[in-house]
């Protein structure tokens, strides 16, 4: 038979549905983990896969979805035990029916926490939660690995990550996108393509949370962006409760019919929630004579973060802020060796607003830790800002622990012709994903010649696409020499850059070196500039806080058509009168309200100090810097232009500034009983959506009694009536669990508490939330707060 990377390439594979919703018809109990049935009662859950086959699937789901040693825990039972019994499973199933030319996908979810900064959890041990799982369906003769429903792009890439390191099989890989186009954490269509590319996934796409038409638009954005097979899985449209039960609104005639003007981008088409094996039959009816997609390789480099991208497309140059390295700055190598995070944030966010795109990140100090220092700043700085990072540095060691933690697909700076640098750093970048300067030195020095330069480009290119490293993500350095030592040092620059982009590769050029040793430095960097981007400059490294080269780069976008109607242009320079003097801070660069904005929580906590310490009314700096600052953000939030990332960092660094001013307040006003209940219900392990919640109503002053995940109705309704709690907070990720929501809000009810019910998570809805009877439906952690406020007082 063949694999299934074979298969893929002849004919549409269809994967099963909504595993869970089947397996709870089927008589599942309640508040049992599901893949706990793959043991206890094998046959049930042959005779769910022996359906979908019958249906026409061939790509069938082991009942694996929790499948980790965190959720195993309680039970006495190993991943590879449960993994085992899984696979088996479907193997059977597969015997029972006579199908030969179907495969086993492992299926992998989500861990249910969020990874730090933002939750508890670290990378590396997300890693190795997924590697048990892995390494135990690789032993039990899985023929893929499918990682689905991934709300984080931190997440899939550790999920991506242990595959790579614990199996050779094929990975397939898809993230749940809400309503609006984006993944829980913020990320983008195009941000999720950077990663999983980068990475090297096989084939991924989108399931769950979203019918076939609203998921229509981010599968059309996969596919413009995307040189990879996509799979699709919605669900049977959105839920609601019937008899205690969840169904969904789609049936299979719909289904099909709205999943057949996607099946022309498809490669692999299956179903997820409410899906059931007539609307699998349905689909496969009506697309079977849809032909294969035929997936073109996209010439374009994605450079992104946890959240967005940046294209160089060869056309439209992209600026790659250079203040974040020590050499030559005394200020930076002082925090540095220091630790003062502060001041390199600060760094960050300055060149940010000045309008780069990318920053570059460099730490070289002699006598630094450089792995961990490199890592650590790296980390920090994306805590602060959403921009794409290049991570520069010639330490091989700094350089792969920086790219396996970073979050996003990074710029590499970089690679060079000697062999050293060759076998170093081009596995790090076929492992991890990355684009990658290639600097036109090698062992023999730095040619002095276009054709000596082009010589060591051909030879980077080569080997890069020996290891499977695509040309598109390579950009060819000339390397910037300064026209002091020698007349001609610029002139063979720039037509090494004019060759490269014969090459098929992208460009990189550091520019201001040109100048070194000579007066009015400016001019000619600004002058050099210009030039670079007339010869081909994709990437340009320059000091985005002068205005000159700025100006120059508006300029250049503005003149050659690069500038849609010279808007950016007109933007940048509309307000080019001197600005309002802004609030000063108090002993300290940023304002509270600015610090708590940007979530640098060692300077909000700081200028909380210093403003109490100066004799400013606590209340008022509460009332006047801190809710403001949070609202500011509250509302970029609702608004899409900031994401849940930035949200949690800023609502932290206004809880570090009021445990400080907790000092300054009279016991009175420094406690008292709990106001909010957090639970996730019964059955369900999954609490990232609670501990968003919580955060951000503990940033606003709100006394929150978090009782934890799969919580029994009755420790809500006990909890409630003892303390008095006035509003209860409830969070359901599966469908399988969300029952328990509805039966928690009965037995409230039936306790005649007064409390009211605030529901949320991904499967819940606004017409699920009153079917059952609850008081509000909050769509994000925000509309908690917002509702909390007209019941609460602080």
């Amino acid at each position: 038979m063949k694999t299934i990377l074979e298969a893929i390439k002849e004919r549409r594979l269809y994967l099963d549905g909504g595993l869970g919703s089947m397996l709870q018809a089927a008589g599942l109990p309640e508040g049992l983990l599901p893949d706990l049935w793959s043991i206890q009662n094998p046959e049930a859950v042959q005779d769910v896969h022996r359906q979908y086959l019958e249906a026409g699937c061939r790509l069938i789901t082991t009942n694996t979805f929790g499948t980790n040693p965190q959720k195993l825990a309680p039970y006495g039972v190993t991943c590879g035990e449960v993994m085992a019994a899984a696979v088996a499973n479907v193997r059977a199933a597969m015997d029972q029916t006579g199908v030969t030319d179907g495969y086993v996908m492992a299926d992998i979810g989500p861990t249910g926490k969020l990874l730090k900064p933002y939750g508890d959890l670290d990378f590396e041990d997300a890693v190795s939660l997924f590697a048990e799982s892995i390494r135990g369906a690789a032993q039990a003769g899985a023929d893929a690995i499918l990682i689905e429903t991934m709300s984080d792009l931190y997440e899939m890439k550790a999920a991506v990550v242990a595959a790579k390191e614990n199996c050779d099989l094929p990975i397939f890989a898809s993230l749940i996108f809400d309503a609006t186009g984006k993944l829980l954490t913020g990320g983008s269509p195009r941000a999720t393509v950077a990663l999983l590319e980068g990475l090297g996934v096989d084939v991924f796409g989108i399931n769950c949370g979203l019918g076939p038409k609203e998921m229509a638009p981010v599968f059309e954005a996969f596919w413009a962006d995307s040189s990879t097979p996509l799979l699709l899985q919605p669900n049977a449209g959105l839920p609601r409760s019937e008899g205690g039960k969840a169904v969904y609104d789609v049936d299979p005639a719909d289904y099909a019919r709205q999943m057949r003007p996607l099946a022309p981008m498809a490669t692999v088409m299956g179903g997820c929630c409410g899906t059931t094996p007539a609307h699998l039959k349905a689909l496969i009816d009506a697309t079977r004579d849809v032909p294969l997609p035929q997936v073109t390789r996209k010439d374009v480099c994605l450079i992104s973060s946890y959240c967005q991208a940046v294209a160089l497309d060869g056309k439209t140059p992209v600026v790659i802020g250079e203040r974040i390295n020590p050499t030559g700055k005394k200020k930076l190598q002082a925090a540095l060796r220091e630790g003062d995070t502060g001041y390199v944030l600060n760094e960050a966010l300055t060149q940010e607003e000045a309008g780069s795109h990318i920053l570059d990140v460099n730490v070289g100090l002699p006598g630094l830790d450089e792995p961990e220092v490199l890592t650590r700043t790296m980390e920090a700085i994306q805590e602060v800002t959403a921009l794409p990072l290049q991570l520069d540095t010639s330490n091989p060691e700094a350089m792969e622990r920086a790219l396996r933690r970073y979050n996003g697909k990074a710029l590499v700076n970089s690679v060079n012709g000697k062999e050293e640098s060759l076998n170093t750093i081009l596995p790090l970048v076929k492992k991890y994903g990355g684009g990658l300067v290639c600097l036109t030195l090698d062992d023999d020095g730095i040619p002095e010649t276009v054709e000596g330069r082009v010589a060591i480009a051909e030879k980077i290119i080569r080997r890069a696409e020996e290891l499977g490293i695509p040309r598109r993500e390579l950009l060819v350095d000339g390397l910037t020499m300064p026209v002091s030592a020698g007349g001609e040092n610029a002139n063979v620059t720039l037509g090494t850059l004019k060759a490269a982009k014969t090459m098929g590769v992208k460009t990189a050029l550091g520019v201001s070196n040109v100048s070194f040793g000579l007066p009015k430095r400016e001019l000619l960097n600004q002058a050099f500039f210009t030039m670079a981007l007339q010869s081909g400059l994709d990437g340009a490294i320059i000091n985005p806080k002068s205005e000159p080269m700025m100006g120059a780069y508006r300029a250049y976008c503005a003149l050659t058509g690069l500038d849609d109607q010279c808007q950016t242009y007109m933007e940048a320079f509309r307000d080019a009168a001197p600005a309002a003097p802004a609030p000063k801070a108090v002993g300290g660069e940023v304002t509270l309200h600015q610090a708590v904005c940007k979530g640098l929580k060692e300077a909000a906590a700081a200028q909380a100090k210093a403003q109490a310490d100066s004799g400013r009314e606590i209340l008022d700096i509460i009332n006047g810097e801190l809710v403001p600052a949070l609202d500011e953000v509250g509302k970029g939030f609702e608004k899409g232009t900031l994401f849940l990332p930035q949200l949690l960092m800023s609502a932290e660094a206004a809880k570090e500034a009021f445990q400080v001013l907790k000092d300054y307040l009279p016991p009175a006003e420094n406690a008292g009983e709990p106001q909010i209940i957090l639970a996730t219900v019964k059955g369900d392990i999954h609490d990232i959506g609670k501990n968003i919640v919580k955060v951000l109503l503990e940033s606003y002053r709100f006394r929150v009694l978090d009782l934890g995940k799969d919580v029994a109705p009755e420790t809500i309704v006990e909890t409630a009536r003892e303390k008095q709690i006035p509003l209860v907070g409830l969070s359901a990720l599966m469908t399988t669990t969300a029952p328990y929501m509805e039966e928690t809000i009965r037995q409230i009810r039936a306790a005649g508490l007064p409390c009211k019910i605030v529901v949320g998570g991904a499967v819940i809805t606004q017409d699920y939330a009153d079917s059952i009877g609850a008081d509000h439906y909050a769509h994000d952690a925000m509309e908690t707060v917002h509702y909390a406020q007209t019941l609460l007082d602080v």
